[in-house]
C-alpha cells in the first residue's frame, strides 16, 4: 500500500491552510498514495499555547464543513484521508478529534484524543474533553477504524507517549498505527535538551512499531508559531516519519520545511515479523493486573 504523510506550516488563515492541505493531498495521490494523513489540528495555528475562550470559535461539528470538503476530495480522488479537527460535540463539550474519510467520501469513523496534556505552551485540558469511544464501532476506548485499505489504529499526539494505547490498538486488530501530531521546542531550551526531546519522541514511536509488529505513520507540523502575547512560542520540529514493523525508517522529513512523504508499505511484512518475534504469544496477561492502577504503592 502506498501511503503519504503531510508535514505543513500553518498560518492564521484557516481557509488557506485547508486549501494548501487539499493541494498537498492531490499531489500525494498523483504519486499513487492510497492513504493520506494530515497533521494534528491542521486547519489552524496551534491555539493551545494559551487559555482563551475566544478560541472555541474555531471548533466545528463532525460531520461539518471540513469533513464535507475532505469527504468530497476523498471521493473525487478515491483516496482514504485521515484529518485532525477541533470538534464541537455540544455546547461546552469539545474534543481533539481525528477523522477518517473513506475513498467513497463517507465518514468511516473518528477517534477522540484520549490523553490530554496540560503543560506550558500546551494547555489542552482547557479546550478538550478526553475521548470516550470510537465513532463507528460503539466500543469504549481504543478501537481501529475499518477502511478499504485496512484497520487504522488512529491515535493523536500525546497518545504517542503511551505504550498502552498502541498495544490496545494492536490487540484490537490494527494493521498500522497513525499519529497526527503537533509538537515542538521551547526556544529557551538549550540544543542538547532539544535533541534529547526529539530523540525521545522518535524512539518511543519506533518502539511502538517494534513492540507490536506494525508500521507507524507520524505527521507533525513544522515552522515557528509565536505565543499569543508575541513572546515565547513553539518551534515545531517537523521530523514526520514512516517506519516499518521492526522500527526501521522508511522515510523521514526534515525539521524546518514543508514536506510530503510518499512511502510503499509491505502490508505482509507484519505477518513475517510477528512469526519470528511473537510478542503477543508470550504476553503474561495473568500478571498484568496492576497496569489498571494509577501507581503501585
Amino acid at each position: 500500500m502506498r501511503v503519504a504523510v503531510i508535514q505543513q506550516q500553518n498560518t492564521a488563515d484557516l481557509d488557506a491552510n485547508l486549501a494548501r492541505s487539499m493541494d498537498k493531498i492531490r499531489e500525494a495521490v498523483a504519486q499513487g498514495a492510497q492513504l493520506v494523513m494530515l497533521q494534528e489540528l491542521h486547519r489552524s495555528l496551534y491555539f493551545c499555547q494559551s487559555e482563551d475562550t475566544a478560541m472555541f470559535d474555531l471548533a466545528e461539528t463532525v460531520p461539518g464543513p471540513s469533513t464535507d470538503a475532505l469527504g468530497a476530495l476523498a471521493r473525487e480522488l478515491q483516496v482514504v484521508i485521515v484529518a485532525s479537527l477541533f470538534e464541537k460535540r455540544a455546547t461546552g463539550l469539545y474534543h481533539n478529534t481525528a477523522v477518517v474519510l473513506e475513498s467513497d467520501g463517507h465518514l468511516a469513523g473518528l477517534y477522540r484524543k484520549m490523553h490530554i496534556p496540560d503543560d506550558p505552551g500546551f494547555y489542552e485540558k482547557f479546550y478538550f474533553t478526553p475521548g470516550d469511544a470510537t465513532f463507528n464501532a460503539g466500543h469504549s476506548g481504543f478501537t481501529p477504524i475499518r477502511t478499504s485499505v485496512g484497520k487504522l489504529g488512529l491515535l493523536v499526539c500525546w497518545d504517542q507517549w503511551y505504550p498502552e494505547a498502541a498495544r490496545l490498538m494492536a490487540l484490537a486488530g490494527a494493521d498500522l498505527l497513525l499519529y497526527p501530531t503537533a509538537i515542538g521546542w521551547d526556544r529557551s531550551d538549550d540544543p542538547e535538551e532539544q535533541n534529547r526531546q526529539l530523540d525521545a519522541w522518535i524512539t518511543v514511536q519506533r518502539a511502538h512499531a517494534v513492540a507490536n509488529g506494525l508500521p507507524v505513520l507520524v505527521a507533525n507540523r513544522t515552522g515557528f508559531e509565536p505565543g499569543p502575547d508575541g513572546n515565547g512560542g513553539i518551534d515545531f520540529w517537523g521530523n514526520s516519519f514512516v517506519c516499518g514493523p521492526q522500527g526501521e525508517y522508511l522515510a523521514r522529513a526534515d525539521r524546518d520545511q514543508e514536506q510530503t512523504l510518499v512511502v510503499d508499505l509491505d502490508m505482509a511484512r507484519s505477518e513475517e515479523v510477528r512469526r519470528i518475534w511473537p510478542y503477543l504469544r508470550d504476553r503474561r496477561v495473568d500478571a498484568y493486573q496492576d497496569l489498571t492502577k494509577r501507581y503501585r504503592d
